[in-house]
């Protein structure tokens, strides 16, 4: 089964202008996340990098690194919101199959190593589908009717103090102009089932990239800019206030209203990295329409 509808393509959107990277960069102070400790020295969870295919994992993240570097011009700011130890889930946007990968070089340059959720069929690719099994990639079987599997071994690994890394919109986004679009509640799940089972608010940010859907890959050259905000901790301890009164699952309109917040919190920032007004409303991937009230 294919999925709905096919992303717009490079020429819906305009790319990201030296102008705006040159104002965001003088609010934010915009640094290189594809260089080691972008925010300036740190402490790496040392026991978490050994745990992970370290020698596996730094060739990888090197390769990567380089491409983007060859390819883009990328810049980032809030970096220094991850948390150096303990567990938290990273929500991040799916704008191009390119732009996953600047949360993730990220969060590897500043000493981390999150688990990710990906689809499966990433493991299958030649060569670097092994690479990605061996850092850390949990794959998702999209459209199996496992979405509770899915949901129970995030919630294991954010249990067992590894963080984690989702794309909450499953997809690219099929938004026209490239906003995120709708999101099942899955994110809202696993984060709320995690606070109650670890007894307290488990740290939430919101990953929001732009610029790489005007990359032309065939001839990237001039680079185009990329820049992505890791967001402040998203609090939603509204929501868990009554949770040792849920069932055996966290309400489903709790989780409803989690998965709102952090869509309209990535098109706010999504907003301010492209410096435009973000639509009314949300792309939603069932009718493959705009919803104009939110919901």
């Amino acid at each position: 089964m294919v999925s709905k509808g096919k992303p717009s393509p490079r020429s819906a959107v305009n790319p990201l202008s030296d102008e705006q990277v040159r104002k965001l960069d003088a609010k934010y102070h915009l640094v290189d996340p594809t260089r080691p400790y972008p925010t300036g020295r740190v402490n790496p969870d040392v026991e978490e990098i050994e745990s992970q295919n370290p020698k596996a994992t730094s060739r990888l993240l090197a390769a990567i690194s380089w491409v983007m570097r060859g390819r883009s011009k990328v810049g980032a700011w809030g970096l220094d919101n991850i948390p150096e130890r303990g567990t938290f889930i990273t929500a991040a946007t799916h704008v191009t199959m390119f732009d996953v990968f600047v949360p993730m070089v990220g969060l590897f340059h500043m000493g981390r190593r999150p688990r990710y959720m990906a689809k499966a069929e990433m493991g299958t690719w030649p060569i670097l589908g092994k690479w990605f099994q061996l850092v850390g990639m949990q794959p998702v079987q999209r459209r199996s009717g496992k979405a509770k599997d899915i949901e129970a071994t995030s919630i294991d690994i954010i249990t067992s103090g590894r963080p984690l890394t989702v794309w909450p919109e499953g997809t690219v986004t099929r938004d026209p102009q490239k906003w995120a679009m709708s999101m099942k509640n899955g994110v809202g799940v696993i984060a709320l089932e995690s606070s109650r089972r670890l007894g307290y608010q488990v740290p939430l940010f919101c990953a929001v990239t732009w610029g790489a859907a005007s990359i032309n890959h065939w001839w990237p050259w001039p680079r185009k800019n990329i820049v992505m905000c890791y967001d402040t901790r998203m609090d939603y301890s509204d929501l868990l206030e009554n949770m040792d009164q849920w069932g055996k699952e966290p309400p489903e309109e709790l989780a409803d209203e989690l998965t709102r917040r952090i869509r309209v919190r990535m098109n706010e920032i999504m907003g301010e990295i492209r410096g435009e007004e973000p639509p009314a409303g949300y792309w939603d991937y069932r009718t493959m329409s705009r919803v104009t009230q939110e919901a």
